[in-house]
């Protein structure tokens, strides 16, 4: 692998935690593996890596566009990574007001609701 592949797993796995990206990367298989490897060395080895924006503020934007492109799944991922990087639940539910009258209500308590899916599972989880 690329040394951007290699930067990129490092941060992947520091923001969105290292058992959630290992269980992703070992249950790729030829279909789904090279997109495995281009999110990882292009999306988080040469975009997140770049020093214009904190892993923190990367959060933020990230929130903020999966809420505007009704991304659920992804949602719920980076509200957990948001958390890992410093970002406040209250930080979190101001975000979520910010797109429900950008983006539409409806994407804003999609939003709320998934988040609060993920609270609810890290509080079980202990963090």
């Amino acid at each position: 692998m690329s040394k951007r592949f290699d930067e990129g797993l490092e941060i992947r796995k520091s923001v969105l935690g290292a058992e959630h990206v290992e269980r992703s990367l070992s249950t790729a298989d030829d279909f789904n593996m090279p997109m495995q490897e281009l999110v990882t060395e292009y999306c988080w080895g040469e975009v997140w890596t770049r020093p214009g924006l904190s892993k923190r503020d990367r959060s933020l934007l990230n929130l903020a566009m999966l809420t505007a492109l009704n991304r659920p799944h992804e949602l719920k991922l980076h509200t957990r990574g948001a958390l890992n990087n410093g970002v406040t639940k209250e930080e979190i539910t101001e975000v979520f007001l910010q797109c429900a009258i950008y983006c539409g209500v409806p994407a804003g308590v999609d939003s709320f609701r998934n988040a609060k899916q993920v609270f609810d599972e890290m509080e079980k989880e202990g963090k």
